[in-house]
């Protein structure tokens, strides 16, 4: 399957439009199904030392974090160990409700959510973050912004995840069956495009920054799912300079 990015309807709705708000209660059970909150987690455990964390707050980013629901799970068994976090979501549209805001401060996951472009974030220099998450978020982007875009994550992280639709023929099945998930009009046509645009191989790997100093893992993960997890080693600290680096098309 060729590799194909199509604009999703949800990305165009306004945030209190009816059709996005059941978009993202659909997206909720299909990363259920998906499994997607499990693999983050293992991912997580696999690593970070869990001791490190108990000493101080994580540092976390999620891009494209939305409204914070598929993260609070990951947060709730997170914090259920003894790991405390300081939690940012990045997103077009402020999607976070005081309910869910609440919850994640009761979990001591203080959680802030930050209305901009990803490649503004990603561009202003600041101290780089302990993990940076992208939950179904990546495959969005056509190769090039694809690629600047992990550029700039790379030097703002020490931990990146990705879990991403696995493109493949069981996921495009899926995804013309979401419909018996009852999954709106929204969800089910974007479903589709997303399993289009979804992953395989060491995609992802081919666009990170090729310097020493990372450690890479690209496989698929679940039914479904595609995942990557990009570690910086030991001792290689995170290039913190203000060279920008912007796709050329979007």
């Amino acid at each position: 399957m060729r590799r194909v990015v199509t604009p999703e309807l949800l990305d165009g709705l306004p945030a209190t439009d009816p059709r996005a708000l059941r978009a993202r209660a659909d997206l909720r059970r299909v990363n259920f199904i998906m499994g997607n909150v499990g693999i983050r987690s293992r991912a997580l455990l696999r690593h970070h030392d869990e001791t490190e964390f108990r000493s101080r707050p994580l540092r976390l980013v999620e891009l494209g974090g939305g409204d914070g629901a598929v993260l609070l799970p990951l947060a709730r068994s997170w914090s259920a160990r003894g790991v405390a976090a300081e939690v940012t979501l990045l997103d077009r549209q402020n999607l976070l409700s005081a309910e869910t805001q609440h919850a994640f401060t009761a979990l001591r996951w203080p959680v802030t959510s930050v209305a901009t472009d990803v490649f503004t974030w990603l561009n202003e220099p600041a101290p780089a973050v302990d993990v940076m998450f992208a939950n179904l978020f990546l495959h969005e982007f056509p190769e090039q912004p694809l690629g600047a875009l992990l550029r700039l994550a790379a030097r703002r992280t020490n931990l990146f995840i990705a879990c991403e639709p696995r493109r493949s023929p069981l996921t495009l099945v899926g995804s013309h069956l979401l419909g018996l998930l009852g999954c709106s009009r929204v969800t089910r046509h974007d479903g589709v495009l997303s399993a289009h645009a979804g992953f395989a191989a060491a995609e992802l790997s081919a666009h990170w920054p090729r310097v020493a100093g990372w450690e890479l893992s690209e496989q698929p993960a679940g039914w479904f799912s595609h995942r990557f997890i990009a570690k910086r080693t030991a001792g290689s600290g995170a290039d913190l300079s203000k060279h920008k680096l912007k796709p050329k098309t979007l």
